[in-house]
């Protein structure tokens, strides 16, 4: 026994960071060349940019101008209305993480740290609003408490969702009717907020219409069936803008003359109807996915052909297609930003105007710098979020 546990060779490293370089990046000797060779190559072509932004870069304009991009033009004596819609947004996903567990533990983990490195950052620079992101860090905390012991908890997370875009357009449009929310222009919903908002109505509103689409295209009904394949085959072969500029100057000859829906409004709609036709073919893939058996099968329980399709053939083509639709949801938030187009100032519409200024002139390469961070920071943050709930939910697994 003693020769034999003389020759053992040392166990291999199996878990920790150590053990992923090996697999990854050293498993062979040319994938070793290969790793360093990469290396060396990010460090030759990061070191300037590095460089330039700790000694060279004016970074006071994006400290001065900070405001500008995140909600643009919306009054500041109301900022706290785009706040408390932050907070809204915290605790609805410590709630669904409570709540739904797996399902949402990824965009909690986002949530949290996003919080606690924005409070940091002001703690650094000695601004104010370090407060407000603890306050939002705080509610993801206490409400996943309350959704862990609350009786029926995933159910009053599904309603807090279903009213919590109404609930934020009420806050953000504010009411007539409601004196602590005097009404906001909609010509002044700009910078990152105007981005968000356009994003998150133009996919909410699209789904419900892609879905109906879907099911149209396939609908024995000729008059349904071919008016689905020549909304969705018109709108997928024009570009995106064609649709923004019908919509800003076309809709208003649809309505009464008294009636004139602001451009916001109308880049809304606009992003809906192009958004539809792309929804609606990644839920006929997912339709389509669908074993004949499951039709059998319900039909056998006595089910008729709408409750077949409500209770058991879209769950499973929606559960299906869970990445397609992610992957809408992030293309669509990278194409707002054409809205400049028409004259509303998203974030790269602020970022220009910034440059417009006397004091920042030649300041191109940290105002666009910036733009990029946030619209890669989001983009990449939503994508960890999305992975973590295919996995969650098993897509792609039987």
């Amino acid at each position: 026994m003693a020769a034999i546990d003389s020759e053992m060779k040392p166990p291999v490293l199996a878990a920790g960071p150590l053990a992923w370089l090996r697999k990854n990046l050293f498993s062979t000797w040319y994938n070793a060349i290969l790793s360093l060779f990469a290396i060396w190559l990010l460090y030759a072509l990061l070191r300037p940019t590095v460089e330039w932004a700790l000694t060279e870069a004016t970074w006071g304009v994006i400290e001065a101008n900070l405001s500008l991009f995140m909600i643009g033009l919306y009054p500041r004596e109301q900022v706290w209305r785009v706040w408390l819609t932050i907070y809204l947004l915290a605790g609805m996903v410590g709630l669904s993480w409570g709540a739904w567990k797996n399902a949402v533990r990824g965009f909690a983990f986002i949530a949290l740290g996003t919080s606690a490195a924005f409070a940091l950052i002001c703690l650094i620079l000695s601004w104010a609003e370090w407060a407000n992101w603890l306050i939002a860090a705080a509610s993801v905390l206490v409400l996943y408490l309350v959704g862990r012991f609350l009786p029926r908890a995933g159910l009053v997370a599904g309603i807090g969702w279903l009213l919590y875009l109404p609930a934020v357009f009420l806050l953000i449009a504010g009411s007539r009717h409601i004196p602590a929310l005097p009404p906001v222009e909609m010509a002044l919903w700009s910078g990152l907020l105007l981005t968000l908002l356009l994003t998150i109505v133009g996919n909410i509103g699209s789904l419900p219409l892609g879905i109906l689409l879907a099911l149209g295209r396939r609908s024995k009904l000729p008059i349904i069936k071919s008016f689905s394949i020549g909304y969705i085959e018109l709108i997928r072969g024009v570009p995106l803008i064609t649709i923004l500029y019908m919509s800003d100057l076309l809709l208003p000859l649809f309505l009464p003359g008294d009636v004139r829906p602001d451009r916001v409004l109308r880049a809304m709609v606009g992003f809906i109807l192009f958004e539809a036709a792309y929804q609606a073919e990644n839920v006929r893939g997912g339709l389509q996915a669908i074993d004949r058996g499951q039709y059998e099968a319900s039909q056998a329980l006595g089910l008729n052909t709408t409750l077949t399709t409500v209770l058991i053939i879209l769950p499973q083509a929606l559960r299906a297609v869970i990445p397609a639709l992610f992957n809408s949801f992030v293309s669509l938030f990278k194409d707002t930003s054409l809205v400049a187009i028409i004259g509303l100032f998203d974030v790269l519409k602020i970022a220009r105007s910034v440059l417009a200024q006397t004091e920042w002139i030649g300041t191109h390469r940290e105002t666009f710098l910036f733009a990029f961070v946030i619209y890669w920071g989001l983009n990449l943050a939503f994508t960890y979020g999305s992975r973590r709930v295919e996995e969650a939910l098993g897509v792609g697994k039987r």
